[in-house]
């Protein structure tokens, strides 16, 4: 079963997908990001200097306390003896802990800001690298990689190395100079208490990777029953009309049922365990109080130590326990970054298409228009190497000739139209038109001679103007007024709100048939001298069709058009028949003379009309 969206946010107990090799992509990260690395280093240094800042701070506290101590009143052989505290030392370790916290403030602000402008930038980066990478991209790759797959790398993978790397990085150099930086301190103030205070917080540890142990399997099986939850209901979404067509709905619901049956179960004991986490973490940080108010008063009372020592490691406590949860909650963001880069780099790694930077532009140049004479001599193609689709296929096209490409689904009538366009590199032969070979100039140079309207309409966001006008620069709009004259369009685009300046998206109530109407007159305006029509009928009724077959014809003449269809009632008047089956041209010429010959053509198109009677 198809698996949905996870709609999954991160927290604790995310199943986190762990890179193939951690090492050699983080690697790749910084070499992409090393015009940064100057900036990162910078910031990690201020993070680990406020944090030095906020260590230092119980230390000072420590000796704040000691000199109130020291100014209190005490009890001599029984009489008390009059002190007096020393609050002008009192108040110089007051400012001297404000300016501590105060320059740990801005350093860590100073730190979180360059770091979020570094990692957004680097974010940035790969978005426009991915943007100029799928335009050289050869269309084989999107035949074996869905849309949704790229887009998933272009949000998701981007996001995801962008949020999380700035955040880990300097999550992990603060805890590290925090975790250490208390330890040095606790030794520095008491050998005793020290080793105390670590046994408690190992007690803890010990208990907290256990519940990780037990709770990492349910994560797991709630992720998976999630994907089932979102997978099912995101298929009887899309299904709903044939469910209630079939009464399937019973059925449905059992399944359903038992789905989220599987996610409650997983998920109130993943939730469970993962809730015992924080106040875990509160029993470790209290019980480490207790340890160190015990031993501490122990000792004290002993004369070994000072009072504020006491004071000074139950803040210490706080900050060595502190660090033990962030270190692993910034490892498990660095795995996601990684998984996340991987993918993006090799995507970003993908073969291109050869660079054409260096091919002269042929096709049009000097001011001459293309004829659009189009020779095929002996193409052979195939998808995968080895295998190929067209064995030998050769036709001689005159500019302003229309050509019909007739055959069964799978036989290679659209694979021809792709080699023409050079969306594919054929295998051999050639294919010339008006006799400069297009494997000779710019890719870009042939998709200008070309207009084409596709079975799949697209229409982007923007205004009906702005749709028809697509990519081609200089169109008036008595242009596109009459392009949607011819076609029957201009009617129906007055009565929108705003007429040619309605902008066309998702609550636009365009039918399938106004769209193609809309992607004819876009091929109108385009002018170009050789036109591509892919089943452009298909989607329309028969009384639309007869209307778009005269804008057709209007916008065939002159030019060299070739049309693929599966209706042949369509391409009777076509001044060549090519008929292909498994890859090669079985049969060619007009209509009469394809029905006289008797073969592959005749069957076929009697077989259409009988079924249609």
């Amino acid at each position: 079963m198809p698996r949905g969206p996870m709609g999954h946010g991160p927290g604790a107990g995310r199943t986190v997908e762990k890179p193939n090799d951690f090492g050699k992509v983080m690697g790749k990260l910084v070499a992409y990001c090393r015009n940064y690395i100057p900036v990162i280093i910078i910031a990690l240094i201020l993070g680990a200097a406020g944090t030095i800042f906020q260590i230092i701070g119980p230390d000072k506290l420590k000796d704040m306390t000691n000199t109130i101590v020291a100014g209190l009143p005490a009890v001599v052989h029984g009489r008390p003896v009059m002190r007096s505290i020393d609050f002008g030392e009192v108040g110089r370790i007051a400012w001297l802990l404000v300016a501590l916290y105060v320059g740990y403030a801005v350093l860590s602000y100073i730190q979180s800001w360059m770091m979020a402008n570094v990692t957004q930038r680097t974010a940035q980066r790969l978005r426009e690298s991915i943007s100029i990478k799928i335009n050289k991209l050869p269309l084989k790759y999107f035949d074996k990689v869905s849309y949704g797959d790229v887009l998933s790398r272009i949000t998701n993978d981007v996001d995801a190395i962008g949020q999380t790397l700035g955040q880990s990085l300097g999550s992990l150099i603060t805890s590290v100079t925090l975790f250490v930086g208390a330890l040095v301190m606790m030794f520095y103030n008491n050998v005793i208490m020290t080793l105390c205070a670590i046994g408690a917080s190992l007690l803890g540890m010990v208990l907290m990777m256990l519940i990780m142990k037990v709770s990492q399997k349910y994560f797991a099986q709630q992720q998976a029953a999630l994907g089932d939850v979102n997978g099912h209901v995101e298929e009887m979404y899309a299904g709903h009309v044939i469910v209630k067509a079939y009464n399937g709905e019973a059925d449905s619901i059992r399944r359903f049922e038992k789905y989220n049956a599987d996610l409650y179960e997983s998920g109130w004991k993943s939730q469970f365990l993962s809730g015992l986490m924080m106040p875990l973490m509160n029993f470790v940080g209290n019980f480490g109080y207790v340890v160190v108010c015990v031993v501490g008063a122990a000792l004290a009372m002993d004369g070994q130590i000072e009072f504020g020592v006491i004071v000074a490691f139950m803040m210490y406590i706080r900050l060595f326990t502190q660090p033990l949860s962030q270190f692993a909650q910034a490892f498990q963001n660095l795995q996601r970054c990684a998984a996340a880069a991987e993918r993006v780099f090799g995507f970003l790694e993908e073969p291109e298409m050869a660079d054409e930077s260096g091919k002269a532009a042929l096709l049009g140049a000097s001011g001459h228009k293309v004829r659009g004479d189009v020779e095929f001599s002996h193409v052979q193609f195939g998808y995968e190497p080895g295998k190929p689709i067209i064995h030998d296929f050769s036709a001689s096209v005159a500019a302003g000739q229309k050509v019909a490409i007739v055959g069964p689904t799978g036989a290679g009538k659209t694979t021809m139209v792709n080699l023409l366009m050079r969306f594919y590199e054929i295998s051999g032969g050639s294919i010339s038109i008006d006799g400069v070979d297009t494997k000779s100039v710019p890719r870009w140079n042939v998709h200008d001679q070309f207009s084409m309207v596709l079975q799949d309409t697209w229409v982007f966001r923007g205004t009906v103007r702005e749709n028809i006008a697509y990519a081609k620069p200089g169109v008036t709009d008595e242009q596109i007024v009459a392009a949607c004259k011819a076609v029957g369009l201009d009617h129906f685009i007055r009565s929108l709100p705003q007429g040619y300046d309605t902008v066309l998206d998702d609550k636009s109530s365009l039918s399938a048939g106004q769209k193609q109407l809309l992607t004819i007159a876009r091929a109108m305006v385009q002018d170009a001298p050789i036109l591509i029509l892919d089943e452009a009928t298909s989607s329309v009724d028969t009384r639309t069709e007869e209307l778009i077959q005269k804008a057709m014809d209007a916008l065939t003449v002159g030019r060299t058009s070739f049309v693929i269809a599966h209706r042949l009632s369509t391409i009777r008047d076509a001044d060549m028949i090519l008929v292909m089956n498994h890859g090669d041209v079985i049969e060619r010429g007009t209509h009469e003379e394809l029905l006289a010959a008797g073969g592959f053509y005749a069957d076929l198109y009697n077989s259409q009309f009988t079924l249609a009677g």
